[in-house]
């Protein structure tokens, strides 16, 4: 039970997804429509993801399962396995790439996600984890167009857009940061207040000071009990102290 993400992907239409919460234990069913992708003349073939076979899927499945689920040593064996069965598909590569990033063997998930993404340019997923693989080995060159990638193959995914926000700051693209940033906190629903900081901090960096001082008092006064109120707390009194903002 709890909130979920669930994500539709296939060949020819635009990747969607939607959220539901589970509040009791039982079958729940949702309903996804997918839109046709206009950029795909019609009539003309489009290839499709490559199919795991049964042993090879159920071996990337309980590897994910284990994932999600922090069993580390159940995830590397599992996923160890589809990779022997299905070394070059895409989805495998990329679940490789995620369990090498959690682990912060950051050089072997670069390797395996860029092949992931080689095979399959329209792996989202794939984009964003290689993009963050960029932006904790602080190469924020090449996780922008990561994170671009990713964000354009699903606009709907805000903990991407969230990343690429992130990514654009770090890389100095402060104008950019703040878009993405609000955008992210919009499509988020309430789910990560944290992206107003973010949000603030951008707004800091194109000297719209008044605005960044409004958003960090929502912060502290809505979500004073989270861990980062305190940060919200002294970059207040810091734009105070510098005349920024009037007290």
């Amino acid at each position: 039970m709890g909130d979920y993400t669930v994500a539709a992907s296939a060949a020819g239409f635009k990747p969607e997804q939607r959220d539901v919460s589970v509040q009791v234990a039982v079958e729940s069913e949702i309903d996804i429509r997918m839109e046709r992708d206009s950029t795909i003349p019609e009539g003309a073939p489009v290839a499709g993801r490559p199919v795991l076979a049964p042993k090879a899927q159920e071996a990337f499945s309980k590897g994910l399962e284990a994932l999600g689920q922090n069993k580390m040593k159940e995830a590397e064996k599992q996923i160890g396995e589809a990779a022997k069965l299905a070394p070059g598909h895409p989805d495998v590569l990329y679940a490789e790439g995620v369990l090498f990033l959690r682990q912060r063997k950051y050089a072997e998930a670069q390797e395996v996600l860029e092949k992931a993404t080689q095979v399959d340019p329209s792996h989202s997923q794939a984009f964003a984890a290689l993009g963050m693989t960029y932006v904790n080995e602080s190469k924020y060159d090449a996780a922008v167009p990561a994170l671009e990638t990713a964000a354009r193959l699903e606009p709907a995914n805000w903990e991407t857009q969230w990343t690429l926000a992130e990514a654009y700051y770090r890389h100095e693209q402060y104008e950019d940061a703040l878009k993405n940033a609000q955008e992210a906190l919009t499509k988020s629903n309430g789910k990560a207040p944290d992206i107003e900081l973010l949000v603030a901090e951008s707004l800091v960096a194109v000297s719209r000071f008044e605005d960044a001082g409004q958003v960090l008092r929502q912060y502290v006064k809505n979500h004073g009990d989270r861990p980062d109120a305190a940060k919200a707390r002294k970059w207040l009194d810091r734009l105070k102290a510098d005349g920024k903002i009037k007290g």
